[in-house]
Formats: C-alpha cells, sequence, structure tokens
C-alpha cells in the first residue's frame, strides 16, 4: 500500500531533469517513476549515465532523508552499474530499499528497470547530519 507521496524530488536541480515521482510503500521500501525525455538522451540516443545516475541518487537520497526522520543526509558512496539501455519515451520505474540504519549512516539499493529488462543497479550510503 502506498503510503506517501512526496514532491521534494522536484526542486532544485531535478526540477531541470524533469522532476522524480517517489512513492513511499512502507518504512524501507520506496518506489519512483520517471519518463526518458529527449533532453535525458546522449549522442547513442540512449538516457545518459549522468541521468542515470541522478535519478538513482536522488531516489535513494529522499528515501534516505524520509528514512531518517526527515534529517538531512547526504551521499558519502554510490555505486551505478548500466545494465541495459533506456530510450525516449519509455517509463523507467525504480525500486528502492533501505538496507540498513544505524546512528549515522544508511544503506540503500535500488533497481530502476523499463518495460524490457533492468536498467541500472545501484546502491549507497548517506550520512545523517
Amino acid at each position: 500500500m502506498v503510503k506517501k507521496i512526496m514532491d521534494e524530488t522536484n526542486q532544485g536541480f531535478m526540477k531541470h531533469n524533469g522532476g522524480l515521482s517517489l512513492k513511499k510503500i512502507d518504512s524501507s521500501n520506496y518506489e519512483f517513476k520517471v519518463e526518458v525525455k529527449n533532453f535525458h538522451l546522449n549522442t547513442g540516443k540512449t538516457a545518459h549515465g549522468g541521468f542515470l545516475s541522478t535519478i538513482a541518487d536522488t531516489g535513494m537520497g529522499t528515501a534516505a532523508h524520509q528514512s531518517a526522520g526527515n534529517k538531512r543526509c547526504v551521499t558519502i558512496s554510490l555505486d551505478v552499474k548500466f545494465i541495459y539501455p533506456a530510450l525516449e519515451g519509455q517509463f523507467l520505474d525504480g525500486n528502492i530499499k533501505i538496507l540498513k540504519k544505524t546512528k549515522s549512516l544508511i544503506f540503500v539499493e535500488c533497481k530502476i528497470h523499463n518495460q524490457e529488462s533492468i536498467v541500472v543497479l545501484s546502491s549507497g550510503v548517506w550520512k545523517i547530519l
């Protein structure tokens, strides 16, 4: 069951990337959806790796922020694996999971997929400030 829709992901830097629709499913699971648009493409006509990294970082960072009771969190480690290309007009779905939370750190993973395949596998660590 979806508990909350967050719109913090449509401000600052992300508003220049078209925003991100992030939903909290439960205390450790989140989902987002984003459409690949023309300005997200590289010269090979696939979604740019910087865009894919940005949506993974933004989604996981927002989930970490929520998991930390709305305390500010910063990315201290981000691992991104590009598995399959995403094309203009495709919708990408992201599944985020909080793996572990300590007093000062949050460990998170993210799987981004289109209708055909997993596009990105990502994980990271966020510092609670």
